[in-house]
């Protein structure tokens, strides 16, 4: 009988120290974000192109290895519970004290419904060939990566604008929707990225269906631990930026 995906004998440390890596990228990104957007005027750092990479790059890693964890997940729907709660806390947050950089629906909200909403479906996705849930997952983000901005398309290549009152309120930016007035920092909607998530859980499945799994065991210590702490470390290193960043401020 063939071991389940979801209960792995082995530790796959590769996995924890990838996210490790992206959440130190992160880090550095926020650090950098904190100087030029908030502790300066200089707001053209956004816009340069290899920042864009670089923030993209950050986030789609970020989903792509949640994705994969989400085939050893015990308890997906508590483990979304936990990430949405810590998510609306960023809110709270961002909203009361920093309101210029308020947070709504930012990654830790889409990765707790992701979860949520691919918990129940897990048992049909699951007998869909790898290979093929793979490459229908990308070609489902790719197509509907301009619903926030309005169209259906290809990455910017515009096929077809979406009707303008699916846009008419801000209670529907949480699936793709935003309204003209939306404004968020840090914003992930269920489309398209949701299919950047399931790309990454059928990833797992090819890479395992090719016994390439067992390169996963290794580890590098250093991005391991951070891999496996990267909860708590998210929520605390924008406070710890700000608060040095504060400190410095008041003693110049």
């Amino acid at each position: 009988m063939q071991k389940s995906l979801s209960a792995p004998s082995v530790r796959y440390h590769l996995i924890d120290t990838l996210r490790g890596f992206a959440l130190v990228n992160m880090v550095f990104f926020h650090l950098m974000y904190d100087i030029f957007n908030i502790f300066s005027a200089d707001t053209g750092w956004n816009s340069e192109p290899l920042t864009i990479i670089w923030e993209r790059f950050i986030c789609c890693s970020f989903i792509i290895l949640s994705g994969v964890s989400f085939n050893f997940s015990h308890h997906p729907f508590k483990r979304g519970i936990i990430l949405n709660a810590c998510g609306f806390l960023i809110t709270i947050v961002t909203v009361l004290f920093i309101p210029s950089q308020a947070v709504w629906f930012g990654i830790l909200n889409f990765l707790g419904c992701a979860m949520m909403l691919a918990y129940p479906l897990k048992a049909y996705i699951e007998n869909i060939k790898p290979v093929i849930g793979m490459i229908c997952s990308l070609l489902l983000f790719a197509f509907l990566y301009g619903i926030p901005e309005g169209y259906v398309g290809f990455f910017g290549i515009e096929l077809f604008k979406l009707p303008e009152f699916l846009y008419g309120t801000k209670a529907l930016a949480f699936i793709g929707f935003p309204s003209i007035d939306f404004q968020s920092t840090d914003y992930f909607p269920i489309i398209p990225w949701i299919f950047l998530f399931l790309s990454g859980y059928f990833a797992w499945r090819v890479i395992k269906n090719c016994n390439a799994d067992r390169f996963f065991k290794r580890k590098i210590p250093f991005f391991d631990f951070i891999g496996r702490h990267t909860l708590i470390i998210y929520i605390l290193h924008q406070p710890i930026i700000m608060g040095v960043f504060e400190i410095i401020s008041m003693l110049s």
